[in-house]
C-alpha cells in the first residue's frame, strides 16, 4: 500500500469553520459580500493593525487593484523583487507596464537595497524613475524595509508591499502587510491560514480603499439603475469564504508557532551538516516560516534535485525556491539590478534551494521520516 501523502503546504482546518459556514447558510447570505467579508475585514484590519482593509478573490486582484490605485499607467516602470511568484508581476503587465526587477540580498532573501538604490541612481540618470516599488515578503520574511522605504521616500515613490506569503510575520514590531502605502495577503489553499481562495488589500489610507471597493464591484455607480463610468472588476470575496477565514485567523498565531516549531526540528537535525544552510531570520523581525527553505551546497554532492527525486519517491511533495523572475521567458527581455555588480544572489537561491514540507498539521512522525529521507540522500554522496 502506497504512503499517505505528505504535502508541502496543505490547508489545515480548526474545525470551527463550519460553525461560520453554517451561520452564512442560515442566513442565506450565500452571495458575495455579507457580514462575513465585513467581519473578517474588520478583524484582518485590527490584526495586522490598520486602518482597513478589503476582502478580494485573490492576493493577484489586490496586488492589481494596488496598482491601480497607485496610478501605473502604459509605459510606466515598475520596480520589483525578481526573486518571488509570477503573481507578483502579472497585475504590473497587466497594467502595460513595464518591470524591472532587483535581486535579493543575503540577510533576508528579499530586496537589495544596495541593487534597489543603483535601479534609482540609473532611472534619475535616465529621467524616469518608477511610479511604485513593489516588495516581497518572500516565505514568510520581511523584506529589510528600514532603507527601502527610506530610498523610496528620497524618491517619492511608494511601496506596494507584496505579503501574500507572510501574515503573522513582523519587522520592528509592525505586521507584515502594513509596511508601505498598500498591503497585499494572500489566503490561497497552501497559505498560513486559508479560505480556500481569496486575498486581501490593507491599508491606512482609507480613501484609497474605497477606490478599490468600487473597482472591485464592477464599478457600479450610485444611481438608481445600472451605470457605470469607469472600468470595474468582479474581484469580491464571497461570505462562504469569508466565513472560513474568520474561523482560521482565529488561530493565526498558533499556525505561526507550529511552522516556527517545524523549521527549528528541519534546522536542528540538518543545521549542522557541512554543506547544509537555512533561510536566515533577520534580526529586526520574526518570520512566520510559511515554508521551511534550505540550501544544500554543490560541494555536498547533492543537488537539490536528488532530495526532491528522493522525497517524490516517498510520496512527499517539496520543490524548488522560486525561479527568479528576469530568468522566466515570459519576463526576460526586461531590466535585472544584481545585488553587486558581481554578484546575483536570487540565481543561487534558486539553483541551490528546495522547500520542505511545512505545513502546521505536519506531525512529528511524518516530519522525522523526511528528514531521515533527506539524510539518507546525503549520506549516498
Amino acid at each position: 500500500m502506497a504512503n499517505k501523502r505528505i504535502y508541502l503546504s496543505p490547508p489545515h482546518m480548526t474545525g470551527k469553520e463550519m460553525n461560520y459556514i453554517q451561520d452564512a447558510f442560515d442566513s442565506n447570505w450565500i452571495a458575495p459580500l455579507g457580514p462575513h467579508v465585513d467581519a473578517f475585514e474588520k478583524e484582518m484590519a485590527d490584526y495586522v493593525g490598520c486602518k482597513g482593509a478589503l476582502a478580494l478573490s485573490s492576493g493577484t486582484a489586490a496586488l492589481h487593484l494596488g496598482l491601480k490605485l497607485l496610478g501605473i499607467q502604459p509605459g510606466d516602470i515598475v520596480f520589483c523583487s525578481s526573486l518571488t511568484f509570477s503573481a507578483t508581476v502579472n497585475p504590473v503587465i497587466y497594467e502595460g507596464a513595464v518591470p524591472v526587477f532587483i535581486d535579493s540580498d543575503r540577510d533576508t532573501w528579499n530586496m537589495s537595497p544596495s541593487a534597489l538604490k543603483r535601479a534609482f541612481e540609473e532611472a534619475e540618470k535616465n529621467g524616469k524613475l518608477p511610479k511604485a516599488v513593489i516588495t516581497v515578503d518572500l516565505y514568510g520574511q520581511s523584506a529589510n524595509y528600514g532603507p527601502i522605504v527610506d530610498l523610496c521616500n528620497s524618491y517619492n515613490v511608494p511601496v506596494l508591499e507584496d505579503a501574500a506569503e507572510a501574515l503573522g510575520a513582523t519587522y520592528d514590531g509592525k505586521k507584515c502587510g502594513t509596511l508601505g502605502k498598500l498591503g497585499v495577503l494572500s489566503f490561497n489553499g497552501n497559505k498560513i491560514i486559508t479560505t480556500s481562495g481569496g486575498g486581501m488589500l490593507v491599508s491606512d489610507d482609507l480613501e484609497m480603499l474605497s477606490k478599490a471597493r468600487f473597482w472591485a464591484t464592477q464599478a457600479r455607480d450610485p444611481a438608481p439603475h445600472y451605470q457605470h463610468s469607469e472600468i470595474g472588476y468582479n474581484y469580491r470575496m464571497s461570505n462562504i469564504l469569508a466565513a472560513i477565514g474568520r474561523a482560521q485567523l482565529e488561530v493565526i498565531e498558533e499556525r505561526v508557532a507550529a511552522r516556527r516549531r517545524i523549521f527549528e526540528t528541519y534546522r536542528n537535525s540538518l543545521g549542522s551538516i557541512p554543506g547544509i544552510s537555512f533561510m536566515p531570520e533577520a534580526s529586526f523581525g520574526r518570520a512566520n516560516r510559511w515554508l521551511t527553505v534550505m540550501l544544500v551546497d554543490p560541494q555536498t554532492g547533492v543537488t537539490p534535485a536528488d532530495i526532491m527525486k528522493a522525497l517524490q519517491e516517498e510520496n512527499i511533495e517539496s520543490r524548488p525556491v522560486w525561479k527568479p523572475m528576469h530568468l522566466q521567458p515570459v519576463f526576460e527581455k526586461y531590466a535585472y539590478f544584481p545585488h553587486q555588480e558581481d554578484e546575483t544572489v536570487s540565481d543561487e537561491l534558486f539553483a541551490n534551494g528546495i522547500c520542505l514540507p511545512s505545513g502546521s498539521s505536519l506531525t512529528e512522525e511524518e516530519q522525522v521520516h523526511v528528514i531521515e529521507i533527506i539524510l539518507d540522500t546525503l549520506r549516498q554522496r
